[in-house]
């Protein structure tokens, strides 16, 4: 039976939910009329997003009918682009944007990607970050064994594992203290000397893995923008032989000049950029010829609104989008939402640390992966929600406005 836009229900309540043990992720949920709870998602200084949730975005969207999604969207990118966008407010419009679709999806009874146009593909390929992570200390086996790490996956299926081999060469950077966000240490200051024994022992990583599975599995190249352009260059030149998928972000993406010549000056693949936030920022990288393969963070760039629209933009010019997440586990499933909706999704990105660990506190339905593949999911909305017994730990905290 079709649904109204009166059944759609309105916005009732915003909440947000902070887990002490993952003090970077914030879920929010949108609260509707009908009863619809939908989910959402980011990552990152989760206190500057939940005041922008409770702030500003809940008296923009209470009230409003749930299923306007793009004009909330559009509303609220007016609001912030007054005074900057691209910073905590984008990520709160980033989990409020998945969480209307997931709410849409329930009030409709269908998949999230049923709504995006249906279905190009029964399932998608993934590809494993080595972080250590849950039962998987992936990223002390790729710096030891990366041969038996790569193998390993090639035979579960995966579609390839994606490494950094020169960020421990780059100049680190220190937090004072134990309130740091993880991960800060690989965002360090940007490097302007890699060494040539350096650059040698972060290439006999990718090296060992080529050797040990030949051509049957991909290696992939993280870069956390820790280079300027000129190492950028020596890095690309080293790898050409080795044949990888993409390098990404090897030097910072602000400028598409920049990009645009480490494009034309190497051979590698680029995958530009997790970091560019709407559209607008991946339109220039696009017109300056500055990628080869569009990679989005569905958390950071707007939602699931605007990462369609970022996809959809790099099939104009002939060229696949890959969702980026090496976060949280509703990122993983908007993005799998987006990869099977979409035609020109090359691979989708997971931690199977995460998935093994984590992830199943977190969720009462599991992200299953299958043979490498993520099949598309049959429960409507996004698939799953937060697991009653962790919304109800002690050390799981719960705002609500509305």
């Amino acid at each position: 039976m079709a649904t109204s836009a009166l059944e759609l229900g309105t916005v009732q309540a915003i909440e947000t939910v902070r887990w002490e043990a993952q003090p970077n992720l914030l879920w929010v949920r949108a609260l509707t009329s009908t009863g619809a709870v939908g989910l959402g998602e980011t990552y990152y200084l989760a206190g500057a997003v939940e005041s922008v949730v409770h702030d500003l975005a809940a008296d923009l969207l209470i009230g409003e009918p749930a299923g306007a999604i793009s004009k909330l969207w559009s509303t609220f990118f007016s609001c912030t682009n007054f005074f900057g966008f691209a910073g905590a407010e984008m990520r709160a419009l980033s989990a409020l944007d998945m969480a209307l679709w997931d709410a849409l999806g329930q009030s409709t009874g269908l998949p999230v990607y049923q709504l995006l146009g249906g279905a190009c593909r029964p399932a998608v390929s993934a590809y494993n970050t080595c972080v250590n992570a849950g039962p998987n200390p992936d990223w002390d086996r790729a710096l030891h064994e990366p041969g038996d790490l790569a193998a390993e996956l090639r035979d579960l299926g995966y579609l390839g594992m994606k490494v950094w081999p020169w960020d421990r060469f780059a100049p680190q950077l220190t937090v004072s203290g134990s309130t740091g966000p993880a991960g800060w240490s690989a965002m360090g200051p940007v490097g302007s000397h890699l060494k040539m024994t350096d650059l040698a022992a972060g290439l006999s990583m990718l090296e060992a893995a080529r050797d040990r599975v030949g051509t049957s599995f991909e290696l992939l190249l993280e870069g956390h923008s820790r280079w300027d352009l000129n190492m950028a260059i020596r890095i690309c030149h080293a790898i050409e032989p080795i044949g990888v998928l993409w390098a990404e972000d090897l030097c910072q993406p602000d400028s598409a000049e920049d990009l645009g010549r480490l494009v034309r000056e190497t051979k590698v693949p680029q995958a530009v950029s997790e970091r560019l936030i709407t559209r607008f920022a991946f339109r220039d990288v696009l017109a300056h010829q500055a990628a080869h393969i569009v990679l989005v963070d569905v958390a950071w760039t707007g939602g699931i609104t605007e990462a369609r629209r970022i996809a959809e933009l790099a099939s104009t010019y002939n060229l696949p989008f890959a969702p980026h997440d090496c976060t949280g586990p509703v990122t993983a499933l908007a993005n799998l939402h987006l990869a099977i909706s979409q035609p020109n999704c090359l691979g989708v990105e997971i931690v199977r640390g995460f998935i093994d660990g984590y992830y199943k506190d977190v969720l009462d339905h599991p992200l299953v992966v299958n043979g490498g593949q993520l099949a598309a999911p049959v429960r409507p909305g996004l698939g799953a929600a937060l697991a009653d017994d962790f919304i109800k730990r002690s050390d799981v905290h719960v705002r609500s406005s509305g």
